[in-house]
């Protein structure tokens, strides 16, 4: 089937930014319609599975639930790892977008990894078509990201993107509408959340859970910026005791954290830049690079990056949303799908 057909008149198109941490979907012409947490609330029955909340109301149940329920996050490090819920979560998530009323299922443009393999996006392909779409088309999560961030993807220069998700972080140099060069790696929002929590068992030997984690990330990011220095007080147990205890974080137990996955992200930026044509070298050395994703807005990570690069490094505007508004973007595009689509 190809990429225009009469049934989209039946039906609005529908693009997905399926991420570890939310899935944000957008119908075409109507911008983004749905931004949830990628996580399911399951009931065991034996060796039968109950679905009992999806999105927002399943992740507040994230290490509150009894033995015979489990809040499960289907997406893991740009793959799915669970069909079966992936598929529960993607149909309720598809049904609220495109309502009751749709006489024939939508096409989607779901966001990949570039990183990949063949079997994972065949699963993707396939969970999504049982989930509710009638064809299903996949572009690369960064050239998506660069299209919601208004660069010029289609253009023969070189741009930079680097999208920070929650369970990968992929950068890429594009031109012309595809991937010149790129490197992903297994670096992300969970990543620095699991830093944070391990620092802690090993310098202040607390242990904390997952959202205690997240709130110090936000909080205090990845040190001090512009030499404000900040403090935070979180409760957690301490490993010998198992009492509950207080605990004063600063800009320095964040850094402290941190620096192993950073280190590997500036890495992995220099390997690209040894990868990148001297051409293309010579555009993003005017333009800088441009940084989407929730993991993006880590208080201080731009200035960080713009000292080890010494590029111009940006957030885009709307970082968590970057990815599907560039694919919504290219659904309202022909040319341009037809162009960027794997």
């Amino acid at each position: 089937m190809g990429l225009e057909n009469p049934l989209s008149l039946l039906t609005s198109d529908l693009a997905i930014d399926l991420g570890a941490a939310n899935t944000v979907l957008a119908v075409q012409g109507q911008g983004v319609v749905l931004d949830e947490p990628s996580v399911v609330a399951i009931r065991h029955r034996g060796s039968a599975r109950e679905v009992l909340a999806v999105g927002a109301g399943a992740r507040q149940m994230l290490g509150r639930t009894p033995e015979s329920i489990r809040a499960v996050r289907p997406v893991q490090e740009g793959a799915i790892t669970d069909y079966e819920v992936a598929e529960a979560m993607l149909s309720y998530f598809i049904a609220r977008a495109v309502g009751k009323r749709q006489l024939v299922k939508p096409r989607v443009l779901v966001c990949v990894p570039i990183g990949v393999s063949e079997i994972q996006r065949r699963a993707v392909q396939d969970c999504t078509r049982a989930a509710g779409a009638r064809e299903v088309l996949l572009v690369h999560s960064p050239v998506a990201a660069a299209l919601g961030a208004g660069l010029p993807v289609s253009e023969p220069l070189g741009t930079l993107v680097c999208d920070l998700g929650a369970g990968t972080t992929e950068m890429a140099v594009l031109s012309l509408g595809g991937v010149v060069a790129s490197r992903t790696l297994l670096v992300g929002g969970d990543r620095f959340d699991r830093a944070i929590a391990e620092h802690l068992r090993q310098a202040h030997g607390v242990e904390i859970g997952e959202r205690t984690a997240e709130a110090i990330k936000i909080e205090l990011g990845c040190g001090a910026v512009h030499g404000e220095h900040r403090s935070l007080e979180v409760k957690g147990r301490h490993l010998d005791s198992g009492i509950p205890k207080p605990l004063t974080l600063t800009s320095a137990d964040a850094k402290a954290a941190l620096q192993g996955p950073l280190d590997e992200i500036i890495e992995a930026l220099r390997a690209l830049f040894e990868a990148t044509p001297p051409e293309l070298a010579a555009d993003i050395l005017d333009a800088g690079m441009v940084l989407t994703g929730g993991s993006s807005q880590l208080l201080g990570l731009d200035e960080l990056l713009r000292e080890a690069t010494d590029l111009p490094v940006v957030v885009a505007p709307q970082p968590l949303r970057s990815v599907v508004l560039g694919a919504e973007a290219a659904l309202r595009n022909p040319k341009l799908l037809r162009q960027i689509a794997i």
